[in-house]
């Protein structure tokens, strides 16, 4: 996804963040990808152009956003942490022979949860956000996995 310079000054500046070139740069690299990119892949994206940025930079800048809640991390079981920046309700697909996480929208499986932490009554509790991690090989690794 292309983002530009001032749709990413009014995320930060939403967030309560000032739009450092630093942020700037590592929100546009996090964005412009949907492959859920680990704080190493994010400095891979952007160190030839942005030497000045350290891969210590990253991370903390990685966290920032989670804390400001432009982004969130996905445990993707063994290896590093990765981070997504669609803040949507969705859940994850992950992949361990590829090492994919593929987003994965259902509402339908979002209404059934729902439903049943209602009729759990749990107390003391309110739902604010889902987010499933539902780990599997890819059958095929060479095919593209397709959710309807």
């Amino acid at each position: 996804m292309e983002i530009s310079l001032d749709q990413i000054k009014e995320k930060l500046g939403n967030a309560g963040l000032k739009a450092t070139h630093q942020r700037m740069v590592v929100y546009r690299a996090l964005v412009g990808v949907k492959s859920h990119p680990s704080a190493d892949k994010v400095f891979d994206s952007i160190q030839s152009e942005n030497p000045s940025i350290t891969l210590a930079t990253v991370y903390n800048t990685l966290d920032t956003f989670v804390e400001a809640g432009l982004a969130k991390r996905v445990m993707s079981g063994k290896g590093p942490v990765r981070y997504d920046a669609r803040m949507d309700n969705h859940h994850h697909l992950i992949c361990s022979n590829t090492k994919e996480i593929i987003d994965f929208y259902d509402e339908e499986l979002n209404s059934l949860i729902r439903d049943y932490l209602q009729k759990k009554r749990i107390q003391n509790f309110e739902l604010a956000d889902m987010q499933l991690h539902i780990r599997g090989e890819k059958l095929n690794p060479n095919k593209e996995i397709r959710i309807k």
